[in-house]
């Protein structure tokens, strides 16, 4: 289920299981919203799904976006009105004549909502795939959906976590990690012509980022190690690669500006590169030596997948969904959690030492090839939803219970 028009990273997961699912073993619907959404076909859900072979993709009205409404008006726009339940009603029975038995979505509001709701009325399976970490301030339908959904997926052990701990139950969680192509990767790529762009000198030792800039991504952290890293490798760059998010720091400002002035203080200002949003991003990794994202808690993080494709060691906290996917010492060198002083030691050790940065280099793309293989995804979440149909049905569906009396 896509209620959304937009394509985002969770639609991309979604759409990487779609595309390859053993199609012996799966056949795949998407209900996806039926406004215009972006003119960009990169992030517009209909033109991407639409793109993918073997998927049948139906239009369906989920009404207007509720992306930046207020609470009121998400919640208003999330239950709907006159138009939705005609829509709603018309799914319902697309399921049943379609003989849909699982109704997967993310925990976007409606889409967890609406998938819920349809699982009780058409008996099939509902599943709530969790993208992020579980937290109060997620909307109330989210929460009441979790503990209604037949079966929750969450992308990392640590998400898994977080949602048993708030009290759901942790029978009906699965984990299911993210997956990458790693033939859409390629660090053969000369990053030279990135380099020259940027005039950094192709000796220069170079740490990269990319990420949206947000105040939890760990970019101000990454400047402050970095006046530490200046003194032991006076010519060391930073490369930080991303769009300024507005909602990055509620209050204060351009987050860009507040780095930028941050790097002045401490010196480096011609020693920090901002690009700005940027889709090259192989490219830009090809430039760089090391890879370096202390985010706080990531729920998973695609973008250490992306960088072991590309055969760069990782730097990051040991903590989040982090160390499911790097391994410390061999992948990548993880880092007490808030150190400053161990972020830049980590760095420095691997600017200075090139062969262990490529045979980890090497284990990070071996590990992408394997571990997190779209074919071990799929094969993870198709167990996820053969033990969901498994499960005990007899209170499952409202149709049920009514029958029962």
């Amino acid at each position: 289920m896509q209620s959304q028009a937009f394509f985002g990273a969770d639609s991309a997961v979604h759409a990487q299981l779609m595309k390859y699912f053993d199609r012996q073993a799966v056949t795949v619907h998407a209900a996806v919203n039926d406004q215009a959404g972006p003119s960009n076909p990169a992030v517009n859900a209909m033109h991407r799904l639409r793109a993918l072979p073997d998927v049948h993709v139906r239009p369906t009205s989920f009404g207007p976006t509720i992306h930046g409404a207020s609470r009121a008006d998400r919640l208003r726009r999330a239950v709907g009105g006159a138009s939705l339940l005609p829509s709603m009603a018309a799914l319902a029975a697309y399921v049943r004549r379609n003989n849909i038995k699982i109704i997967h979505g993310t925990e976007k509001p409606r889409d967890a909502l609406y998938g819920v709701l349809l699982g009780k009325l058409t008996g099939a399976r509902s599943v709530v795939h969790m993208h992020v970490g579980y937290g109060d301030w997620q909307a109330r339908t989210v929460k009441w959906a979790l503990g209604q959904a037949d079966a929750v997926v969450a992308i990392s052990s640590f998400v898994a976590d977080s949602i048993a701990e708030a009290g759901y139950d942790r029978s009906k969680i699965h984990v299911v990690h993210n997956a990458l192509d790693v033939g859409e990767w390629d660090p053969s790529i000369d990053g030279s012509s990135v380099r020259a762009e940027l005039g950094v000198a192709a000796d220069a030792p170079v740490v990269g980022i990319v990420s949206r800039l947000f105040k939890w991504k760990g970019h101000a952290q990454l400047v402050q190690a970095m006046a530490t890293v200046r003194q032991s490798l006076p010519e060391a760059r930073l490369v930080i690669v991303g769009e300024d998010d507005p909602r990055a720091d509620p209050g204060s400002g351009s987050f860009r500006e507040q780095l930028e002035a941050q790097a002045a203080q401490l010196g480096l200002a011609d020693r920090v590169s901002f690009t700005g949003f940027r889709t090259d991003v192989a490219r830009l990794m090809a430039s760089f030596d090391v890879f370096a994202h202390p985010s706080w808690e990531e729920p998973f993080g695609m973008v250490f997948l992306e960088a072991g494709a590309m055969e760069r060691p990782v730097v990051c906290w040991a903590s989040g969904g982090a160390p499911e996917v790097i391994v410390d010492g061999e992948t990548g060198l993880l880092v007490e959690r808030g150190s400053i002083s161990g972020l830049a030691n980590a760095l420095v050790s691997l600017l200075r030492d090139p062969a262990l940065r490529v045979r980890m280099g090497k284990a990070g793309r071996l590990r992408a090839e394997t571990v997190f293989s779209p074919q071990a995804a799929c094969a993870a979440m198709l167990d996820a939803y053969r033990a969901t149909l498994a499960h005990g049905s007899a209170e499952h569906s409202w149709q049920r219970v009514a029958d029962s009396r």
